[in-house]
């Protein structure tokens, strides 16, 4: 049951990632698309996040994590039980779009380091490496962002530390086969 609820807890979460994903295909995304380092290149002669990094994209997931947030709360009036955040906060549009826009800001925030230190390592933007390296990266991709919304949801309700680190594994694995599947629809370029 604890496993369920965390999925029925962490779904906005999931659809704001499908979400966002789709909106990045979009015309009106590359209108707006912009590079959040703007182009920056450090002493190292290095970009600092790269083009994959945009604002666009950035405020996008804030979006559709307050979206999916609101909607997931609608669904959620049937089964108050079995989410997490509902057991301490009441399930009102404003917290859920509070909540989900945080979910989204975390998830985009926790990303930027792994962007980063790729960049320093000569990984190019949106490509995977091998070896060890890559293996490592491969890892670092299905969590960064989980660690941020780890944290929102340990704001909103208490848990122990080893749930926190359950819903990495959970959101890592899943985050997998959301990729799979979005891959194999021609959404997403790599795995």
């Amino acid at each position: 049951m604890i496993l369920i609820k965390m999925y029925v807890t962490m779904f906005p979460v999931i659809l704001a990632g499908i979400l966002n994903m789709l909106f990045v295909k979009t015309s009106l995304y590359q209108r707006l698309k912009c590079p959040m380092d703007g182009g920056l290149r450090l002493k190292d002669g290095r970009r600092l996040f790269g083009d994959n990094k945009t604002w666009a994209g950035f405020m996008g997931m804030i979006l559709a994590g307050a979206l999916s947030q609101l909607l997931w709360g609608l669904v959620c009036r049937a089964m108050p039980d079995m989410c997490y955040i509902y057991h301490t906060y009441e399930n009102t549009p404003l917290f859920n779009m509070l909540a989900g826009g945080a979910m989204g800001l975390t998830y985009m925030l926790f990303e930027l380091p792994n962007s980063f230190v790729k960049r320093r390592l000569d990984i190019p933007c949106g490509k995977t490496v091998g070896g060890l390296k890559g293996g490592f990266f491969f890892v670092a991709d299905q969590v960064d962002s989980l660690f941020g919304v780890g944290i929102v949801f340990a704001l909103l309700y208490p848990m122990p530390l080893w749930q926190y680190f359950l819903y990495i594994l959970l959101g890592a694995v899943t985050h997998i086969a959301v990729n799979g599947l979005l891959y194999k629809a021609k959404i997403r370029r790599n795995l």
